[in-house]
């Protein structure tokens, strides 16, 4: 720690970024201050602390600090640090969801409804989020049955186009083919618009006259489907709140902690309508409850448009004008934080606490399951095989091939015990003949740690743990690599499938961890991803070729007999999934080929 003393004499006044290092140099937390002198000290002044807090201060063995002209800047690279490094002390809300929004654009001549999960700040409208039961397709749906709006993309141009069915079906007025004018289909723009905002008279009264006539017609599947369409509307107008304005854009978070875990709920209501609401799960180390509500705040609507009005907790009342400062600039739209008190808004608050306490209670025992099922998975592989720092970056590869054909590689990434898919690779083998799997990782390898030391390392950081997809053979391939790229600071072992032994660089014998060990499943969840990213990869390779130069692998399968598995079953996945009555029921096969195809695959896969 008398680096950190050191330093801590240094800080500046500026607002600023701090970025909390443990003793193998990773990025555990990441913070934003008004002061960094005065933040960053109290984290290591003797006085009274939470005990996720001290959890963390435990583990600091170095810091680094960015300043920035203002605390609103600060703000923004918190954001981006934290998206970067992903720091294990920090809210992560990587599991979110991301619902759907209805997009139109009312600057355009004949505008289009769509939908996308992307609100961008192009001056379009967005309507939603649509959660809590409502389909946002068929919400499209009675846009299209009750006003005959767009949902296609299809240019207007001076010269018309030939209609599509929805025209034939009453389903869109057709600008694109000239069958409407400009005024014509505004109107019926702006009454979807209306609908979108909460008035559904209109589209309730179409659905219900199409209904009725489809029961008069005894097409009876048709009008259930009306009815339940109508149904929604009933459920969604049903959820407006009564004492609350008509216009009310509002999203009402609440935050509750027991002092090592907290929960936030976030509540949903547009034009007076209560959407629905999601709760999270956090294990964060912030010193106060505002500081870890704005947190949530600023990642939350880092990419998702904030409503007009966001209800919330006194306690980030001091980051009230911060909070308001970052919607503006970033969404250029003036965003109002309320701390209500009393009234209708202080009930809503209400009611999202208690979502928010009952969620925490309900939610402790999975969150200690997760940390069994991750990091505390991570420390004990450290313990159990002696390895030199955290397996904080962990890397997996395997080849996937059938008799050397169409050879490829994957590489999945599994940070703090969990999967990252966004840093997940595929390698097409280039450079190896035949079905040589040594030689194939040995590629691999080579391709992946190539990118160290380049620009492109920030995009593949180093892994602190490589894990390879089999036994001492391929562990040996793999070094080899290793030391003719001179890489000595990544870690290196191999986990052999049939008993799930582990081998290591520094033991010619292998490490076997008890089959109930949570590092162990951890090490076989990272290895059967691996095996199934290469295994999709190759399939879709595969499905594109004949199929003949994989069967014709299989003994006792001849031409009559690979064309007749192509014609029952048409791609490689086609055979592969089929149980063996359904192969040997295949012309020319019968029980015993199938018996040798099933093993044949399950061998080879």
């Amino acid at each position: 720690m008398d680096i950190v003393k050191e330093k801590l004499k240094l800080l500046p006044d500026n607002p600023g970024v701090y970025i909390m290092l443990d003793k193998y140099s990773n990025v555990i937390y990441v913070g934003k201050a008004r002061v960094l002198k005065n933040r960053v000290r109290q984290y290591f002044h003797s006085s009274p602390k939470p005990d996720k807090v001290v959890r963390m201060v435990e583990n600091v063995a170095d810091f680094n600090y960015i300043i920035t002209k203002t605390e609103r800047d600060a703000l923004a690279l918190e954001n981006n640090l934290i998206k970067k490094y992903k720091p294990k002390y920090n809210i992560l809300l990587k599991d979110d969801k991301t619902y759907p929004y209805i997009k139109v654009d009312l600057h355009e001549d004949y505008p289009a409804f769509g939908v996308t999960r992307k609100v961008k700040k192009d001056g379009a409208r967005y309507y939603g989020p649509y959660m809590g039961g409502v389909n946002y397709k068929d919400i499209l749906e009675i846009l299209q049955l009750a006003f005959r709006v767009r949902l296609c993309r299809t240019a207007v141009k001076e010269k018309p186009v030939r209609e599509c069915l929805n025209f034939h079906i009453g389903r869109c007025l057709a600008p694109c083919a000239h069958r409407c004018t400009r005024e014509e289909y505004a109107t019926c723009v702006k009454k979807a618009v209306n609908f979108l905002e909460g008035d559904y008279k209109e589209a309730a009264a179409v659905l219900q006259e199409r209904m009725t006539a489809a029961a008069a017609g005894e097409n009876f599947e048709l009008a259930l489907d009306y009815r339940n369409k109508t149904e929604m509307l009933t459920r969604l107008e049903a959820r407006r709140i009564t004492s609350l304005s008509n216009f009310l854009d509002a999203d009402i978070i609440a935050y509750t902690t027991n002092g090592l875990y907290s929960a936030v709920n976030v509540l949903i209501t547009r034009k007076g309508i209560m959407q629905g609401g999601t709760n999270y799960a956090l294990e964060d180390a912030h010193s106060s409850d505002g500081e870890a509500l704005s947190q949530f705040v600023s990642q939350y609507y880092s990419d998702r448009l904030p409503p007009a009005e966001i209800i919330t907790e006194g306690c980030l009342e001091p980051e009230r004008e911060l909070l308001e400062g970052f919607f503006r600039e970033k969404y250029a739209k003036n965003v109002k934080l309320t701390f209500a008190r009393q009234g209708v808004k202080a009930q809503l608050l209400s009611m999202a606490q208690e979502n928010a306490r009952e969620y925490l209670e309900k939610s402790v025992d999975r969150i200690k399951h997760k940390d069994d099922m991750t990091v505390n998975a991570c420390k004990r592989l450290q313990e159990l095989l002696g390895l030199k720092k955290y397996p904080r970056r962990m890397e997996c590869y395997d080849i996937s091939n059938i008799s050397g054909v169409d050879k490829v590689g994957s590489m999945v990434v599994f940070v703090d015990g969990e999967a990252e898919r966004g840093s997940y690779r595929r390698f097409r083998i280039k450079t190896v003949e035949g079905a040589d799997d040594f030689a194939s990782l040995q590629e691999v390898l080579t391709r992946r740690l190539s990118k160290l030391g380049t620009d492109e390392e920030e995009r593949f950081p180093k892994p602190d743990l490589v894990i390879i997809d089999g036994g001492k053979g391929q562990l040996s391939a793999v070094r080899k690599i290793l030391d003719e790229m001179q890489v000595n600071d990544i870690e290196l072992i191999s986990l052999a499938k049939r008993e799930e032994e582990v081998f290591t660089l520094g033991s010619d014998e292998s490490v076997v961890i008890d089959r109930r060990d949570f590092a162990l499943k951890m090490l076989q969840r990272i290895r059967d991803e691996a095996h199934r990213f290469a295994i999709t990869y190759f399939r879709n390779l595969h499905s594109k070729r004949n199929l003949e130069s994989v069967l014709s692998g299989i003994e006792g399968i001849g031409k009559k007999k690979r064309t007749a598995l192509m014609r029952k079953f048409g791609t490689l996945d086609g055979i592969i999934n089929a149980d063996e009555s359904e192969l040997a029921e295949t012309e020319g096969i019968g029980p015993v080929l199938a018996k040798n195809i099933k093993e044949y695959f399950r061998e080879k896969l």
